[in-house]
């Protein structure tokens, strides 16, 4: 009997002086995006109108079937984004563009969690602009016209060729925001320079 409990002490002693492995699940992390340095340069295409951009973004012409003259992608392939760029030209009409930009971007609103707009008017230049910034889970995080209100009228969609996910996205989309913003504030019209 004192035998047996000899035995059955070093037994627990064995037992627990083993180290125990305790499961616990790994956080959800996102990969660090290093973004490059911002350096503008004048867009090269011909079109009629000119703006500043990115020397990371690259800008192609519109080759898809429905697209129309001047319509143009911007590409940002870093970050696997695009800003498609359409362009109108106004004929009494005017209302129903800018009518059909707010439709296209409150589109979103199923699963945006908000959308804000912002102003940008130079009278200068003859540019008026709305931003439309989309944030949550929506396919466009932001969208923006640009016009004259009297020939010209552009619109633009930025789209990541990833699934939305607000929270891994939004480093990259407050990057953007500025490239965009310095789009719409370096904007000019070829007919009014």
């Amino acid at each position: 009997m004192k035998k047996s409990v000899i035995i059955g002490i070093i037994l627990v002693c064995i037992v627990s002086c083993q180290e125990r492995t305790i499961l616990v699940p790994k956080q959800r992390g996102y990969f660090r995006i290093d973004f490059p340095e911002r350096n503008m340069t004048q867009c090269s295409q011909a079109l009629p109108y000119t703006f500043l951009l990115p020397t990371y973004a690259h800008v192609y012409s519109d080759t898809s079937k429905d697209a129309e003259p001047y319509w143009i992608n911007i590409q940002y392939p870093d970050f696997k984004a695009t800003i498609h760029v359409s362009y109108k030209k106004i004929a009494n009409n005017f209302l129903d563009f800018v009518e059909d930009a707010h439709f296209l971007a409150f589109k979103h609103d199923i699963k945006a969690e908000a959308i804000r707009t912002r102003e940008f008017h130079y009278e200068q230049k003859h540019v008026h602009g709305l931003l439309f910034n989309i944030t949550g889970d929506a396919a466009s995080a932001m969208q923006f016209i640009i016009t004259d209100s009297v020939n010209h009228f552009v619109r633009g969609a930025l789209y990541f060729n990833v699934p939305p996910n607000k929270d891994s996205l939004a480093p990259v989309i407050e990057f953007m925001q500025e490239d965009i913003i310095s789009l719409i504030d370096s904007f000019e019209w070829e007919s009014y320079k």
